[in-house]
């Protein structure tokens, strides 16, 4: 493996992303902290921290990531049918910490979660500043799935998902991508490829592409503050 580059405390500054190895793929570099002010000039460059809770903070620019434009989300026919019931009820930015902890708890089922407690009091923060937002999906009075994120500009970033119920965090991502339709959102970074997110539209793309949009998307004026859902239904 190429000698990884070592962050500066004093500096915010990261290698360019086409720096990125190969093996393991999109690894940037390591160490620094997750203060608003780095984990927002790494989102602006398309890196995000992804480590476990015996590494050193690992910054990542995958050289292929999955994303999706919002205006092409494939919404299946049994999955229009459950929205249509109303069997769930998705809000925005009600409960932030509890469904972060609900993905790392998710996330503890398999060899170590990503999402430690550094993380979570990390993303938490940049929740306070209006800039991390969070979905919640609720059967009856029940948190049963929902997910989280960052917004730059015109651009989401997800970091995490969880479902306690069939096709849950599903609805809430849905609802999220029409809502973001309605803002004119142009992206949404999946990060980790997976057929779940491609079955809803999503699909790989390269590096130097994600980075082209990123660059026009985040100078566009996005949704700002506590974000509400202003969908009239689920069926929308």
């Amino acid at each position: 493996m190429s000698r990884l580059p070592w962050l500066s405390a004093s500096s915010l500054e990261f290698p360019p992303p086409s720096q990125a190895l190969r093996d393991p793929d999109g690894l940037l570099a390591a160490g620094g902290d997750l203060r608003p002010e780095r984990l927002i000039h790494a989102y602006e460059q398309g890196i995000f921290p992804w480590y476990q809770d015996d590494q050193p903070i690992l910054w990542w620019s995958p050289a292929t990531r999955m994303a999706l434009r919002p205006q092409d989300l494939v919404i299946s026919r049994s999955m229009r049918k459950l929205l249509r019931r109303g069997e769930y009820r998705v809000t925005l930015d009600k409960a932030f910490a509890r469904v972060i902890t609900a993905c790392a708890r998710t996330r503890e089922l398999f060899p170590g979660t990503w999402i430690t407690p550094q993380m979570q009091e990390a993303y938490g923060r940049l929740h306070a500043l209006g800039i991390a937002h969070s979905v919640e999906v609720w059967h009856e009075e029940a948190l049963v799935g929902g997910l989280y994120g960052v917004a730059l500009g015109q651009m989401f970033f997800g970091e995490s998902m969880f479902s306690l119920r069939s096709n849950a965090s599903k609805t809430g991502f849905i609802l999220l991508v029409k809502q973001l339709q309605l803002w004119h959102y142009q992206l949404i970074d999946c990060q980790v490829p997976s057929e779940h997110l491609r079955s809803l539209g999503a699909s790989d793309i390269s590096r130097e592409t994600f980075l082209e949009i990123l660059v026009n998307a985040r100078q566009q004026p996005g949704h700002e503050g506590s974000w509400q859902m202003e969908l009239n239904s689920l069926a929308d």
